[in-house]
């Protein structure tokens, strides 16, 4: 059966209905550790369990792989999905943090959507078709200057003790723009770059389900996905997204 982009948002914002419910209820949140400096709650699982379910009813040619439930068998046409992406601000009470689901078939970003309930911002991007925000189509930025730019980044290598880390290069970066910003979830930082809000993001140390549905928003708003090196693609332990016009200032600080 055909993906249907009404259809999924449809799924996806009943999902959100489940974290919102749950995220209005702090104080009874079940939150479990599953690392140090990674955590997992009752609505990460709940969430997770609804979009597997789901997406299976509706689509069952399609596997499946989620943050808290692992791989199913067929991983070639596959959904990928962080139930909760920036799980420590939901558990905070904050509003930046959400729900992404990507569809990749033969290692190709065919969908993406984000969701982001606490805002209710709903990003997707079909490949070929351009990127969205709540209907309406978003762009990157076009800003040039390094120094009148704004940048996202995060600290997923900290939070995994790497010595190789982004410290450095988060100093190197502030001292030439005028703005950073770390607002706690990758799929969010990703949208922002193609929404224009950010003119550029990078991480270290993420996971494909982190990133998988954001970097194709990125890319059919016209922005850039790379490693840190300039390498196109969708690079998870290291990603730089970006409008493009800042794009080779950036790559020498990295």
């Amino acid at each position: 059966m055909p993906v249907s982009l009404n259809t999924l948002e449809i799924i996806i914002r009943k999902a959100g209905e489940i974290a919102l419910n749950q995220f209005n209820d702090l104080q009874n949140l079940q939150i479990t550790q599953k690392n140090p400096r990674d955590f997992v709650t009752a609505a990460d699982v709940a969430v997770e369990k609804f979009l597997k379910q789901s997406l299976a009813q509706k689509y069952p040619e399609y596997g499946f792989w989620g943050e808290e439930s692992g791989q199913s068998e067929n991983q070639a046409q596959r959904w990928i999905v962080d139930p909760i992406d920036g799980t420590h601000s939901f558990a905070k009470g904050q509003y930046f943090w959400s729900i992404s689901v990507a569809l990749e078939i033969d290692n190709e970003l065919i969908f993406g959507a984000v969701y982001a309930p606490a805002l209710n911002d709903y990003y997707c991007a079909k490949k070929g078709q351009g990127a969205f925000k709540n209907s309406k189509k978003i762009n990157v930025s076009n800003e040039t200057d390094l120094g009148n730019s704004m940048i996202a980044t995060g600290f997923a290598c900290l939070r995994s003790y790497l010595e190789e880390n982004n410290l450095e290069r988060f100093c190197r970066i502030a001292q030439k723009t005028t703005g950073q910003r770390r607002f706690g979830s990758a799929a969010m930082d990703l949208c922002l770059v193609a929404d224009g809000q950010v003119d550029a993001f990078w991480e270290q140390e993420l996971n494909l389900y982190d990133v998988a549905a954001g970097a194709l928003i990125v890319l059919e708003a016209g922005g850039t996905v790379t490693d840190f090196k300039g390498n196109k693609g969708v690079f998870p332990k290291q990603i730089l997204a970006s409008n493009g016009t800042i794009l080779e200032e950036l790559l020498q600080l990295m």
